[in-house]
């Protein structure tokens, strides 16, 4: 027999049947005898065949594929919400393609056009920092697929969409350290493109306001990595300028910052207390450990695929868009407490 993958000719020509009673055989057809049942079966376990998955589609018209783009897979919070949504389509029987935009404009655009030529059934999304245009967001509904935003979305991009309260969560991550004692309190942003990077400002902006804090533009400073947090903290220090807080817009950036100052002499949190948000294991581990915000990552997976599988198997493709917001939850450790 030839090399490669087996095929129902393969397997019908070792037979010496025809194609269509293999397939037949291999779907329990009524039509066909138990005896030719058994030898079909038995031989394709033999071979290893493996039904043709293009072929399947085409003719079901449904790919039972969906597919993912994400912005990092390193990412904790990211890493949590491939385990959801794979746990879900699983269940599902669905098949998952992950790719990865990596932060990147373009990587993006080249992962729709992937998916699309895949022709999955389905796409979750979230945005890259780096993305501004949404033509080829635009193009996954315009072929008329099914799409879910999940964490970073396009406000004007009518789809369904999981996310949390960003803003409320900024604000009462901001609050816990005003509350804490602390009132020169540095914002280390997100890129002010994305949605999510403006709300966790916003609340943060909120709560001096509530609080009848002089707002310092100088504290406001867009640094989103961990590498980013170190370069800043430095000009901060070097600056001399006068603070006694951060709420970091993820935990790397927090735990980049923290590692700096305890580098400079800098007790955490006698002299500087810092928030972080995500939640990721590194939180925890950190000493001292990190205070965060939990977005509930694998929570936020599953409830999109849901949504995206929803959408997909409906008999009526029309029905309203949905936003569904999550809870996020502020985990107090020690890196806010003295």
């Amino acid at each position: 027999m030839k090399s490669g993958l087996v095929t129902i000719k393969d397997i019908a020509r070792e037979l010496n049947i025809s194609p269509s009673t293999v397939s037949r055989a291999l779907k329990d057809h009524p039509d066909i005898s138990v005896d030719t049942k058994r030898a079909v079966n038995d031989l394709a376990k033999k071979l290893n065949y493996q039904p043709n998955a293009v072929a399947l589609s085409l003719k079901q018209r449904r790919s039972n594929t969906i597919g993912v783009i994400i912005p990092e897979i390193v990412h904790y919070f990211f890493s949590s919400v491939i385990s959801g949504i794979e746990d879900v389509a699983y269940d599902a029987g669905f098949n998952v393609i992950i790719c990865q935009s990596n932060e990147k404009y373009e990587r993006e655009v080249a992962n729709t056009k992937t998916l699309l030529a895949n022709r999955v059934d389905g796409i979750l999304v979230s945005i890259s920092k780096e993305t501004k245009k949404f033509d080829h967001i635009y193009n996954i509904k315009e072929n008329g697929v099914p799409l879910v935003f999940y964490d970073r979305t396009v406000p004007e991009c009518n789809a369904d969409q999981v996310i949390i309260d960003d803003l409320d969560a900024a604000y009462r991550a901001t609050k816990h350290l005003i509350d804490s004692g602390r009132k020169n309190i540095v914002h280390f942003s997100g890129p002010q493109n994305l949605l999510i990077g403006q709300q966790r400002k916003e609340g943060y902006l909120m709560a001096l306001k509530e609080a009848n804090i002089e707002i310092d533009k100088s504290l406001i400073i867009e640094a989103d990595s961990f590498e980013k947090a170190r370069l800043e903290i430095i000009n901060i220090l070097e600056e001399k300028k006068t603070f006694d807080g951060i709420f970091a817009v993820n935990d790397l950036t927090a735990i980049g910052a923290m590692q700096t100052m305890q580098k400079r002499g800098i007790k955490i949190p006698d002299d500087i207390a810092i928030v972080g948000f995500s939640d990721g294991r590194m939180s925890g581990i950190t000493n001292p450990t990190l205070t965060s915000v939990d977005q509930h990552g694998y929570e936020m997976g599953t409830v999109a695929t849901e949504m995206l599988l929803k959408r997909i198997l409906s008999e009526t493709k029309e029905h309203p868009f949905e936003t569904k917001v999550l809870n996020a939850n502020l985990i107090v450790r020690d890196s806010s407490v003295i």
